[in-house]
Formats: C-alpha cells, structure tokens, sequence
C-alpha cells in the first residue's frame, strides 16, 4: 500500500504543539467533517497507541502535544480564516471536535498570514497584522494580534512565556464574547454550586462557559494545596480517575451530557480545575514561584492528566470567573472586583485579563477576555500517511 503526502505545518502555539493544514489540502473525502477526516488525523499523530507513546506518528504522548487544526479562509462575513480544532484522543480511536484549543490559538495567525489566507493588503511591511478568526468548534470570534516584520511573521523575539523554554515574539489574543456556544456563561444561573459526587461527597463548584467549559473547586476541599506538579498526580491512576468522576458530574449539572457514559466520548470537555489562595511554591522548572508574586493558584487537568502549564482556553475561563464576585476562583484571588489576574500553574506563572457585567436579565456576561502567547514554525512540508486511510 503506497502512501500519500499531505501539505503541513508542525507548530508550538503557546504551551501546545499541533499539526495544522489548509482544508484545501487535505485529500477531497477529508475535506468535509467525518470518518476519513478523522482516522487521518488520528494516523497522523499515531493514534491510537496502545502503549500511549504516538511513537508512530507527530504526537507526544501528551493532550498538549495530540492536536490538529484545519484552516481555511473564512466563510463569515468580517472574518479573515475559519479555524477547526481536533483534540486527537492517544489511546482511542477518537478526534473531539468539542472545544477550541487556546494556546494553539496564537499559530492560527501566524499561518493564515504565512500560508496566503490573509489578502495582503491587510499585512503591514512592519508592525501588527490583525486577523479576526471564526473559531467553528464554538462559534465565536478570537482576535489574533500577529507581529510583521519585513512582510513575515515575526516569530522570534524576548516574550518570555512559562512552559516554553525559549523566548519568542509576543501574540496578543483576544476573546470575543468568550461564554461558550449560545447558552448562559454560568449554566445552572449559579456563580457557586454543590455537586454531590458519590464515593466524594459533596463539593463546592463554579461551572462556567467561558473559552471551555470549565469545573472548578477548591484545593483544599479535595485534599490538595494547589501547588502540585504532574508527577504528583499523573502517575497515580487513583487520583486520575478521581478527577475524572468529577469532571464527569460536572459535566452532568452543566446540562454538556445526559448521562455518565457520554462523559467517556467528550474528553476535551468540560476541563476540571482546582484553585487555591496563593503560595509560594517551586514550578517544574526548578524556580520559585513566590506568593507576593500571584493572586491565586490553579492546576487544571486536561485529557485526564494534569497539564504540565494552563490550557489557554483554561486561562479564559479562569480571567472570567475571577472577573465575577464570589465565584471560587474569585475569592482564592482575594475576591473584590478584577479585571486581571496573575495565577501560578505548574511551570510557573500567567497573567490573564477580562471584564465582566450583568445584563438585562441579571446574567453574568464578558465582553472579552484577553491574554497573550507565541507561535512558531518547528517544520513544514508535508506529512505521510498510508493510502487506505483517505478512503
């Protein structure tokens, strides 16, 4: 069985690494949603692998390393690129097509602008090329400030961006209206909840639609301090699956499932977090993260293991909850009134903002929230896959 090669870009964005490509480029059966768009995916990054390593393929062995994107120039009016994200499961045989990915946000830019998807008019000689992206998983506008100089993408630079090792130039993204999909940014109309988790108990929540659907809890309610790294927790299937009962209740009371079982085929959301006043702490890097130094700490799990930095759709929820009064992530920053928060994750530390208000109809609503990134190139050409997959 031959091979065939598909045009790609192998990009970090953020704290993430995916593989991107141009819809048009993909073989004509993939270029529609579907089995042959999604086992190409998953042969790509060698999913799935029993031995969890994606030896055969692009992928890390890591939810931040497992992603595909699929770009295209923009059917929506003012709108330059829409924007697809797959989270591509490791072990299964599966592509969630659920959520948006935030970090990976910061390459969407940079390759609509490198690939030819943006009218050159728009692309300054020197200075900020703004690209207004349809992000299609959620149906919402992110706005990606992308760094030009001499015509091209800047990517090189002293932005410096905990989790990354090397420094890079700066993106600055915005979040347009970043409750997730059409219902309210707090599901149940509640900042607080209880979820009654057998086995667990009953715990305090803040269950929001903002960037992803988010779980949050307390640290302290499960036993944890909040300054946890991964090896704490990932190499303990015990307390996986802990996280993962609730993340799953979570998801029921926010009305993303109608039963448990849904919980196993929706594994990119909602994401569960657990938040805690701030402390200082050592992040994965050696550092010391010192507790004048941040509002609050968060760690988040992603694809049933905690990640190793923050998911940037994971920073939007956090800016927005801390935003609202008297939500959890709000009173570990210290409560009161924000419109930004500096919180500390495992690698180290994010600064995140938005700006929250009621509506008409006593609703919580966020204009925007905003934060900032890099993206850039490890290798472009094509990728290989056996024939059989694109049938």
């Amino acid at each position: 069985m031959a091979q065939i090669k598909i045009p790609a870009v192998y990009y970090r964005g953020g704290t993430s690494k995916g593989i991107i490509f141009k819809r048009t480029d993909l073989p004509e059966a993939a270029q529609v949603a579907g089995k042959v768009r999604d086992q190409i995916l998953l042969r790509v990054l060698g999913s799935p692998d029993p031995y969890k390593q994606q030896i055969d393929g692009l992928g890390n062995a890591s939810s931040s390393t497992s992603k595909a994107l699929i770009l295209d120039k923009s059917t929506q009016p003012n709108h330059d690129v829409d924007y697809l994200f797959g989270q591509v499961s490791i072990d299964k045989p599966f592509v969630d097509w659920s959520g948006n990915c935030g970090n990976m946000t910061a390459a969407v830019g940079a390759f609509a602008v490198s690939q030819g998807l943006i009218d050159a008019d728009k692309i300054p000689e020197n200075g900020i090329c703004t690209v207004r992206i349809w992000q299609a998983n959620i149906k919402k506008t992110i706005i990606a400030h992308v760094p030009i100089t001499n015509g091209q993408v800047q990517e090189t630079g002293d932005f410096e961006l905990d989790g990354v090792t090397f420094p890079a130039a700066e993106v600055v993204i915005e979040f347009l209206d970043p409750a997730d999909g059409e219902g309210s940014m707090f599901p149940t109309g509640n900042v607080v909840d209880e979820l009654d988790v057998p086995g667990i108990g009953k715990l305090q929540a803040t269950l929001i639609n903002a960037g992803i659907p988010t779980v949050f809890v307390n640290a302290a309610d499960i036993g944890y301090t909040g300054t946890e790294l991964q090896a704490d927790i990932n190499s303990d299937p015990e307390k996986l699956a802990f996280f993962e009962k609730i993340r799953s209740y979570g998801a029921l009371k926010m009305g993303l499932i109608a039963n448990l079982e849904e919980a196993q085929t929706r594994q990119h959301t909602p994401k569960v977090a657990f938040v805690a006043p701030p402390k200082t702490y050592t992040a994965s890097s050696g550092k010391t993260v010192e507790q004048e130094n941040i509002d609050l700490l968060v760690r988040a799990l992603s694809m049933g293991k905690l990640h190793h930095a923050m998911m940037g759709t994971a920073s939007v929820a956090i800016a927005t909850a801390a935003a609202v009064p008297n939500t959890l992530v709000n009173i570990a920053a210290g409560g009161g009134e924000r419109d930004a928060v500096r919180f500390g994750h495992p690698s180290g530390t994010l600064r995140v903002g938005a700006a929250a208000e009621l509506n008409e109809q006593g609703q919580w609503t966020a204009k925007k929230a905003v934060m900032s990134r890099s993206a850039r190139i490890i290798m472009e050409g094509w990728v290989r896959v056996p024939e059989e997959y694109a049938k």
